[in-house]
């Protein structure tokens, strides 16, 4: 995609690229076709013949009706409607932003990274502490995100501790992260009647139901089972209730390899695409129209401690192996990286979130969560993290785009020019055109030389980040929302928003 600007009579035509997506035409391939084949077959017959538990009344009954069986408290599904769920599944779904520039278009060979996690902490700027995060907290995260270019999408990062009412709770989340981006907006409802409620929120921002139903621009994250193999049934009901209003649904699975789900990866993936699939088939069977997008957690689990390990090296390859079997199904998928252990930005954040977050872009996951701003094993959301992040993004989603070649690329004349004439390309017009298609500028990560960081202030990155994100949220405030709308949200929520100019 390209942004075009304004340029002079005489200046050569720059490109400039955006890098908040990346069109993966080649990804990694780990794992072989014929045991991608046997992960899939395996996932379907644990479901067909083992089954989920807990299961409620009206899902059974629809399963029942479609030849599932039930044994004991166990409904088995049937292998054709599993098998035509996955046939009939939409290959692309809009998740919309509030403006068109932020739509996503999940599925296929589009990657997104962006924020998520719902951690209970924020790592003060001024301490470093974890302190309890709060609503205000919420809206600082999404504003951040509205400002960053490489985060395409946010997903509540930080729940509102401070508010104890789990409806007022659910409809504030909601409303202080659509105030605050006009991104994509990801939330969670805590019982299957709140749906209605954020529907409703919904429907006034987008000006009637018919516009948000035409360009959602918010989803839910709807953790549907409870590994292994049982469903939530009340979050089976929040996913019922948000097909039927149109809201898509994030079919969510969170199994912990060697503790809720088997200690092997293939296992563990098995499993957890076959608990990923009962959510996509029970949103199926209410609407083969409605959106819901798959989300496979398989996370890897610190055998010493019992601890989640999401900067692991084997969380890399379990979250390949099922993105792997979820692409050769043409299922749109979201995925979790960037889960570092740290507790803070340093070496290991660095590394930990690197390693995921660039081997989730290259398998091709659509949606990558928890991406940005995340510390502390999902504990808690640093501000700073999510700046040095966004230029984490920016700089794998840049190194995964696979060059051009051709005769114009490979410039041969213009290598015959400059041996016979100045020797260098320095000056060269074509240098000057690509020197924004061509290459990405971080803007927090040095390239001084030795003798410019010898006089400078020797900031770390850390240090840097929290400079630029105390920045944004010192000046920043988006205008995407009418005055009205905004009025309304600041006497219902206090969310102390501030009006266009």
């Amino acid at each position: 995609m390209s942004r075009n600007r304004r340029r002079s009579r005489n200046e050569p035509d720059l490109k400039v690229y955006n890098f908040t997506n990346l069109v993966n035409k080649e990804t990694f391939t780990p794992i072989e076709i014929s045991n991608v084949k046997k992960i899939a077959a395996a996932s379907i017959k644990i479901l067909s013949e083992i089954g989920m538990s807990d299961a409620p009344k009206e899902l059974c009954e629809r399963v029942l009706d479609r030849g599932g069986k039930l044994e004991g408290d166990r409904l088995l599904y049937p292998s054709s409607l599993i098998e035509e769920t996955i046939a009939k599944h939409k290959r692309v779904v809009l998740l919309a932003g509030q403006i068109e520039d932020h739509d996503l278009h999940v599925g296929k060979n589009y990657v997104y990274a962006g924020t998520g996690g719902a951690a209970p902490n924020l790592q003060s700027p001024k301490t470093n502490q974890y302190v309890p995060s709060k609503l205000k907290d919420l809206h600082n995260a999404a504003r951040l995100a509205d400002r960053l270019p490489n985060i395409s999408f946010f997903a509540r990062s930080l729940v509102a501790g401070d508010i104890e009412d789990p409806l007022e709770f659910d409809l504030a989340t909601a409303a202080a992260s659509l105030a605050g981006t006009s991104k994509h907006v990801i939330v969670q409802a805590a019982h299957y009647s709140h749906v209605n409620a954020i529907a409703k929120l919904c429907y006034q921002i987008a000006g009637g139901e018919k516009s948000f139903r035409r360009r959602p621009f918010l989803s839910l994250n709807v953790n549907h089972a409870v590994p292994p193999l049982r469903f939530d049934p009340e979050s089976v009901k929040v996913m019922m209730e948000a097909t039927r209003l149109g809201i898509p649904v994030h079919c969510n699975v969170f199994g912990q390899l060697g503790a809720s789900s088997p200690v092997t990866i293939a296992g563990s993936v098995s499993q957890t695409l076959a608990e990923t699939l009962a959510g996509l088939v029970s949103v199926h069977l209410i609407n083969p129209e409605a959106d819901s997008i798959a989300g496979p957690r398989p996370m890897i689990t610190d055998l010493r401690t019992g601890g989640m390990a999401g900067g692991a090296p084997e969380q890399l390859m379990a979250t390949a192996t099922a993105v792997q079997v979820l692409r050769c199904w043409e299922i749109p998928c979201s995925v979790i990286a960037g889960a570092t252990d740290s507790n803070s930005i340093d070496f290991q954040s660095g590394y930990e979130k690197a390693l995921t977050i660039n081997s989730a872009a290259q398998i091709g996951a659509n949606l990558i969560t928890q991406a940005a701003g995340s510390q502390a094993s999902l504990m808690a959301v640093n501000f700073s993290a999510m700046v040095a992040d966004n230029e984490l993004i920016g700089t794998i989603f840049r190194s995964n785009m696979i060059p051009e070649i051709n005769d114009e690329t490979l410039m041969y004349e213009s290598i015959r020019e400059v041996v016979n004439n100045d020797g260098h390309y320095l000056g060269h017009p074509e240098t000057y055109a690509r020197m924004k298609s061509d290459f990405y500028y971080p803007e927090i990560a040095e390239r001084k030389s030795i003798e410019e960081w010898t006089t400078s202030e020797q900031l770390h990155m850390g240090q840097r980040a929290e400079a630029q994100a105390m920045k944004i949220l010192n000046e920043y405030w988006p205008n995407h929302l009418p005055v009205k709308i905004i009025d309304e949200l600041n006497n219902r929520f206090s969310l102390d928003l501030k009006r266009p100019d």
